[in-house]
Order: structure tokens, then C-alpha cells, then sequence
């Protein structure tokens, strides 16, 4: 019985031998439970304990994993929001030179006009131009299993990883979960890539020159020659997928399919909602519906050839769902990439010229808002229309611009059977603990 941050941490101490921290609500539970197995001298997969330290702020952490992966280091750390922000100018750097490293975030709002502390997507899409792989999660059990895939595809592919899952939706869900043994990662950690690092290092021993300045003659011509190892790069996701689940028998995909076979419509996203969004679909499809739900997983780099290929060719209406804002824009980004992906794929030959469905693009549940059957429901019931709301918003009641999607309160599939509890109590009076022994016990 775990949440995410612990089953995450859990594999990332073991594959790290530094691991640079400063807590952040709701990531500050995998830096706290790394600090005291570090402290507790519990080993990592090659028998040394990881140097666990603590920077000044973010921004401290981002130059010390940078430093320490210059080095030669197999490095972790972990944030969310604002900390993540303060990060970006060093990510610019890792992914550039080309280092392999792993960071999980779990994904909360950006201040904007006012602080949140709960979950989207805001941060993670500040940084999807970084040059980061960007991998999602949608389950405390994908947390655990991915945040393992991730680690091992960057080592094979050089392209450094940002490992993400909803925060406080997943990062404190409390559930039961099949863990990874250090067997599992051993078999899926490749020591010639490891290798590999040590002797890219900066060292003494081995000469080299980092860190440079360039001028025009040569810069962008640099700058492209970084284009293969991302176009290998789903492939070695895919590649360390199928390895996983031969060890464990748990498969994943880099967008995966659930739904009718011969779904007319569907729904797109990526997170915990997704999950909400395939039990709806499988309700209404019992009732007669032809309806999906595609999950991407594998946002940065996005396979145009795989993703086509995880879509049902007799849909005819798409939604897109953000779990973010970005003002001004044509649409939010994951909408925009879908819309581009179809008609890339149209243009390649991958899709024939006759697959154009109708696609709309949502914002829901912003700041952690509840994301429940009905809204799903509805965003289904508005693809059915004559003509659909090419923007909108589900799950609040927008009397302001009007986007806002009607939903329908009394659809729910929960079973009568289900028992629902309330727990008060004040500050410091023990009943997060409690509550969360409770849920371990039940």
C-alpha cells in the first residue's frame, strides 16, 4: 500500500547515485522518504547509499544535478510548479549536451492570479520546449512502472526525461500496487550505457571541452545535429516497454486505445482523468454508444506514426482535453498537437484523405477541480452536436465567456454499495495519519 510519491521515489533512489532536493507541495514526499533512506544507509541497486543533499531553492538543486551529471553521475531529483520553473534554464543545458537523467514531477497549477497548491498541467507545458522527453502517468501502479522505463530509456537514448503524474490525484492516492523488486532494475538499467556516461564525463583523466560559445557559423548547425537521438528516442521508450513487461508481465504503450473498436467518439488526454474517462466510455458503450478514450503517455517527442496508428479510423468526432491554460492561444497545447498530428499524418500518407474528423479542444479541472463521470458524459454529449463548441470548459459554470459545458449531476456509475466517509479535524491533531492507516487497513 503506497502512493505515487513513494512508489516513484522508491524506484529513482535505486537507480540514482545523487539525488539533489528542495521540497515542494505535493512533490516534497519523494524528497522526504529518499532523505531518510539515505540517512537510514539503505543501498541503492549497485550497494552504495545515493548522496541525498538539500539546495537553497530550486534553482540551487537544477545547477547541482546539472554539475553532478557533468560529472559522470546517474542523478534524480523532484518538484512540481514553481520549483520546476526555477529549473528551466539548466534543463535548456542538460537536454542540449545531451545527458541522460530522469526527473518526476508531480504536475500542480502555476500561480497565476492567485497560488494553488493542487494539481495540473501548467508546469510540465512551461517546459515541453526544453528538449525534455515528457512521459505521463496516470495511476499510482504507471507511476511506479514508468518512472523505472524512464530511467532506462535515457540512458539508451541520451535524451533526458521529465517523468510526470497528478499532483495530489495521484501523487497521494494511496493504493495497492505490485512493487518492483531491485532484480527488475538491474535487468532494465544497461551498464554499457552507463559506461558510456562515465567516459563522456568531464574529467582530468579524459580531457574534453563543454560549455562553449558559438557564433553563427556553426550554431545551428549544431543545434540540428541533436535530431537523431530524438527521433530514436520513442523507440527506445517502446523498446524498454516491451523488456518491462516481459519482466513483470505489466505492459504499457506510448498511446493506448480503450474504447469501441469502432468508436465515431472519442476523447484524447493524458493524467489521471483518463481513467475516469475510459470507465465513462465503457458505461455508455453498454448502453449502445461508440465511444473512446486515447491516452498519450509519450507527449515529448510525439510519435505522429504510433499515435495515428492507436486511433480508431472510424471516428468521426475528437475531443481534446487540457488540464491547463494558455491565453491567447489558438488552442491549449495537447488540443493544437493532435489537430497538427492528423493532418501531418494526412499529408504522409499515414491517414487517408478521407479520415477528418471534427476536432474540439477542452480545458477541465484546472487547480484539481473534481473530474467525475458526468463531466465526462458531457463532453461526449457535445461532440454529438450539430455544432460542437470548438472551445470550452467542463466542470465549472463559466457565466463570464460562456464555454462552459452543461452537465448533467445526476449521471453517476457508482454502485449503490459503495460507502462514502467524511473526516474532520483540526491542525495537528493526527488525522491525515490516521485516515491514511485507515485506508491501508481497509
Amino acid at each position: 500500500m503506497l502512493d505515487a510519491n513513494e512508489a516513484v521515489a522508491s524506484v529513482a533512489y535505486r537507480a540514482s547515485e545523487v539525488i539533489a532536493i528542495y521540497p515542494i507541495t505535493p512533490s516534497s514526499g519523494m524528497a522526504e522518504v529518499c532523505d531518510e533512506w539515505a540517512s537510514g544507509q539503505r543501498p541503492n541497486i549497485w550497494s552504495d547509499v545515493p548522496e541525498v543533499v538539500q539546495l537553497q531553492s530550486e534553482a540551487g538543486v537544477a545547477g547541482a544535478i546539472h554539475g553532478s551529471l557533468q560529472a559522470g553521475a546517474l542523478c534524480t531529483t523532484f518538484t512540481a510548479s514553481q520549483g520546476l520553473l526555477l529549473m528551466i534554464p539548466n534543463m535548456y543545458k542538460i537536454a542540449g549536451e545531451l545527458t541522460p537523467f530522469c526527473m518526476h514531477v508531480s504536475a500542480r497549477a502555476l500561480a497565476t492570479h492567485a497560488l494553488s497548491i493542487f494539481g495540473d498541467h501548467s508546469d510540465v507545458m512551461a517546459c515541453r520546449q526544453t528538449g525534455f522527453a515528457m512521459l505521463a502517468s496516470n495511476t499510482v501502479q504507471e507511476a511506479q512502472d514508468l518512472a523505472l522505463v524512464a530511467h532506462a530509456a535515457t540512458l539508451k537514448c541520451r535524451v533526458p526525461f521529465l517523468h510526470f503524474f497528478d499532483g495530489f490525484r495521484t501523487s497521494h492516492e494511496i493504493n495497492k500496487i505490485e512493487l518492483i523488486d531491485d532484480s527488475i532494475i538491474e535487468a532494465m538499467i544497461d551498464p554499457e550505457s552507463i559506461s558510456r556516461i562515465r567516459r563522456n564525463s568531464l574529467s582530468p583523466d579524459h580531457p574534453s571541452i563543454r560549455g562553449t560559445a558559438q557564433n553563427p557559423d556553426v550554431f545551428f548547425q549544431a543545434r540540428e545535429a541533436a535530431n537523431p537521438f530524438y527521433e530514436a528516442c520513442a523507440d527506445a521508450v517502446e523498446a524498454e516497454m516491451e523488456k518491462f513487461a516481459g519482466l513483470t508481465g505489466r505492459r504499457y504503450s506510448l498511446y493506448e486505445y480503450e474504447g469501441a473498436a469502432d468508436a465515431e467518439e472519442i476523447v484524447v488526454m493524458m493524467g489521471s482523468g483518463a481513467e475516469t474517462a475510459a470507465e465513462t466510455s465503457s458505461y455508455l458503450n453498454a448502453s449502445g454508444r461508440k465511444t473512446g478514450v486515447l491516452k498519450i503517455r509519450l507527449y515529448r517527442p510525439l510519435d505522429v506514426k504510433r499515435l495515428v496508428a492507436a486511433l480508431p479510423k472510424t471516428v468521426r468526432r475528437i475531443a481534446v482535453l487540457d488540464r491547463c491554460k494558455e491565453p491567447g492561444s489558438m488552442g491549449e497545447p495537447l488540443v493544437v498537437e493532435i489537430m497538427a498530428t492528423i493532418e501531418e499524418a494526412r499529408q504522409c500518407g499515414l491517414l487517408p484523405d478521407s479520415f477528418c474528423p471534427v476536432v474540439i479542444g477542452g480545458r477541465y479541472v484546472l487547480g484539481s477541480k473534481d473530474f467525475t463521470p458526468a463531466m465526462v458524459k458531457a463532453v461526449y454529449d457535445a461532440l454529438r452536436e450539430d455544432r460542437p463548441k470548438r472551445r470550452f470548459t467542463v466542470g465549472i459554470v463559466d457565466d463570464v465567456t460562456g464555454l462552459s459545458l452543461k452537465v448533467d449531476d445526476a449521471f453517476d456509475l457508482e454502485k449503490s454499495d459503495v460507502i462514502r466517509a467524511v473526516f474532520f479535524g483540526l491542525g495537528s491533531d493526527g488525522t491525515v495519519g490516521a485516515n491514511k492507516n485507515s485506508v491501508k487497513i481497509i
